[in-house]
């Protein structure tokens, strides 16, 4: 008995610090510096202001103009210092003050971030992290609440990556920065103040950050999501259960590499599946979740994959986006078509 009490007192707590994403997310890129002296962060108003989320804040200070520091407000000029700083040995850590402010930079993303390490033969390849705030939900103006992974997921050398809260955003920053790959990293904005408990031990051995993860298990349906919309999800199941429906929240997480093995999984159990995204539906990545799902659960799928998701428009002024982005309602209408749906 006494060892197991000796074994008892010597298990000390694991630490938990209630912080919101924005936090989160400036606490790794401050243990990021720490850790690695190439590492860089720079873009419009990272220095100086912190950030327009204030993302970046304090790290100036902390670690001096040389390795936080503004640039001009040119977006391709970000990407292109950010391939040369690669180049010479350094990590960037680049930041595009919003989604749609990264059109500008999609050429250098694609035609040189992108094929870079390709193109030398490994000589030279591209540990850059860009950040990009993401998606929609803060009754922004127009070319703020773009959802730019479908376009990014379909390039070649890229990996897309989108936390849904702190402790993810925390784990995969420090993850996606120690990749010798270019990583997009699309923080969802809606939910940069949303605040939950972090555990910031940095053992992460038996974390898996690589794949999906199950937010909630279920067995009606599973409900695949990314970003902000894993919460919406969430929303949507704890409504459901309260008429018995029991639906899984599959957290995607990576959109490139999508873990199709965990799909399987998922859905294999369930046997019906809705894909939620915010992008508009035509050619967006919940067409090719939805071809992987038909792909390896064609024999258990009861339902056809449905998909909710934004509209084929632009994206519209903030005193439209409810509309716009799938709410509770649109969501939930989505479980009824699959769990109703009768063969002829």
């Amino acid at each position: 008995m006494s060892e197991v009490l000796e074994g008892v007192r010597k298990t000390a707590p694991t630490p938990l610090v209630q912080l919101s994403m924005q936090q989160a997310i400036n606490r790794a890129l401050g243990e990021i510096l720490e850790r690695d002296d190439r590492a860089l962060i720079f873009g419009e108003d990272v220095g100086v202001l912190g950030g327009v989320f204030r993302v970046t804040d304090g790290l100036q200070q902390r670690f001096g103009a040389n390795r936080v520091f503004d640039t001009p407000l040119a977006e391709s000029g970000i990407l292109g210092t950010a391939i040369g700083l690669a180049m010479a040995g350094f990590h960037p850590i680049p930041e595009v003050q919003f989604d749609g402010f990264a059109y500008p930079a999609v050429n250098q993303i694609i035609t040189q971030l992108a094929r870079m390490n390709y193109r030398s033969r490994g000589r030279l390849p591209m540990p850059v992290t860009l950040r990009v705030p993401s998606f929609g939900g803060i009754r922004a103006p127009e070319h703020h609440g773009e959802s730019l992974e479908s376009l990014f997921a379909h390039v070649p050398g890229l990996k897309v990556v989108s936390p849904s809260n702190p402790q993810q955003a925390y784990r995969l920053l420090k993850h996606a920065a120690s990749m010798p790959d270019p990583v997009i990293f699309m923080e969802p904005k809606a939910r940069y103040w949303n605040k939950a408990a972090v555990d910031l031990t940095d053992d992460q051995g038996s974390v898996s950050l690589e794949g999906s993860v199950i937010a909630r298990p279920g067995n009606h349906a599973t409900l695949i999501a990314w970003g902000a919309m894993v919460s919406r999800c969430l929303q949507v199941a704890e409504l459901a259960a309260e008429d018995g429906i029991e639906l899984e929240v599959l957290d995607l997480r990576w959109l490139k590499p999508i873990d199709e093995a965990g799909l399987a999984a998922s859905v294999s159990r369930t046997r019906r599946a809705i894909v939620v995204h915010e992008g508009p539906r035509t050619n967006g990545l919940g067409a090719e979740v939805a071809a992987l799902v038909s792909q390896s659960c064609f024999d258990t799928l009861r339902a056809p994959v449905e998909r909710v998701t934004g509209f084929d428009v632009p994206y519209p002024s903030g005193d439209l986006e409810d509309e716009y982005i799938p709410n509770i309602d649109r969501i939930l209408f989505g479980v009824q078509r699959v769990l109703e749906y009768r063969r002829g």
